[in-house]
């Protein structure tokens, strides 16, 4: 059987992300104009992949107004038609939607890496409840396109998930380490036959940004193309 392909791509920056709010139904109100030239860089990379290497049989977004945006951008080039997978949106952020991200760390006592199991807000989902539904969502689209190559426009809490799924770690997000993960970067995993026994998920990029460094500075660019701080951000944060 072919290798079973997963590419995520992380939304491109959006005013909720600049503002530092939170962004669900209401408080997420599209792209930026550089999130939107980060996109059209992704798209680019992404139709090259396409056309020349394996073309992508698949193409899923969740509902969130900067993943749409994101994906029409990334679809449109592609010429492929955009699945609504909503199982794989981010955490449901309740009452604090729209509210600083500072205000809810504070009023919360911590992240959630603190308390998985506890909601942030009233009316919102906890980290390990969006874990097991996002979780399942990624193993029903590997199971659907088992031997093709699927790409999902999505955010960073999963692909947070989807490493945590491949790698078999538990629930709850660790205190200790976390992935960095770009506006609009790429990673790939992928099910392939091991040299070393039967087929596993191989990591093949992580975070990859390499659209992003060419004549587009951007505060998310890795370091290693871009001397910069270390971006912090708190476990579950899209």
């Amino acid at each position: 059987m072919p290798d079973t392909d997963l590419l995520l791509v992380r939304h491109g920056e959006a005013h909720c992300d600049t503002a530092g709010i939170a962004g669900g139904d209401l408080g997420c109100t599209g792209l930026t104009r550089r999130g939107r030239s980060q996109a059209e860089r992704a798209a680019r990379r992404l139709t090259v992949m396409h056309t020349t290497e394996r073309r992508v049989d698949a193409v899923y977004a969740d509902p969130r107004r900067r993943v749409q945006e994101t994906a029409e951008i990334i679809a449109g080039r592609l010429r492929m038609p955009v699945i609504l997978e909503s199982r794989l949106t981010e955490p449901c952020h309740g009452s604090a939607d729209g509210q600083p991200w500072a205000d809810i760390w504070t009023t919360f006592g911590g992240t959630p890496a603190d308390r998985p199991d506890d909601p942030v807000a009233p009316g919102a989902e906890s980290w390990n409840h969006f874990v097991d539904r996002a979780a399942a969502g990624l193993r029903h689209m590997v199971e659907r396109h088992r031997g093709q190559r699927a790409l999902l426009i999505t955010h960073a809490a999963t692909v947070e998930v989807a490493h945590a799924t491949m790698l078999g770690l538990p629930n709850g997000p660790d205190p200790r380490a976390a992935f960095v993960l770009a506006h609009a970067s790429i990673t790939w995993w992928s099910h392939r036959a091991s040299e070393t026994g039967p087929p596993r998920w191989h990591l093949v990029w992580h975070n990859s940004t390499a659209h992003l460094a060419l004549g587009l500075p951007d505060r998310d660019v890795e370091p290693a193309i871009r001397a910069r701080r270390d971006v912090r951000r708190p476990p579950g944060r899209p």
